[in-house]
């Protein structure tokens, strides 16, 4: 078997390495699953602010701070369904008083 051989800086001939990477969405290289993840958030998040975008900086923010903004969505998701039953059930008690049936009418 062969090795494959490559020259490093110093023009010492090495064996190649093989590594792990990851990539974003656009298809850039990051070393690690996280600077991949907050370079596709800061995408999301788009420019914020004049110059510099911060969205980079928001976005390893979020990733470090995810398990409370997921604890804070999964709270929302429950007061947003509490009071879309609540609101339903709004709805179907002041029918109920202001809806009758008519029964004399033919065909029904």
């Amino acid at each position: 078997m062969v090795w494959p051989l490559q020259r490093n800086l110093w023009g010492v001939l090495t064996m190649a390495r093989t590594g792990t990477g990851y990539f974003d969405r656009k298809g850039n290289f990051f070393k690690s699953p996280r600077d991949a993840t907050a370079s596709d958030l800061a995408s999301l998040l788009g420019q914020i602010g004049e110059g510099e975008s911060l969205a980079p900086g928001i976005a390893h923010l979020l990733l470090e701070r995810r398990g409370e903004i997921e604890l804070l969505f999964h709270e929302h998701d429950a007061m947003v369904g509490e009071k879309r039953a609540a609101k339903v059930t709004n709805i179907e008690s002041a029918d109920r008083g202001k809806v009758s049936s008519i029964s004399g009418r033919p065909g029904a």
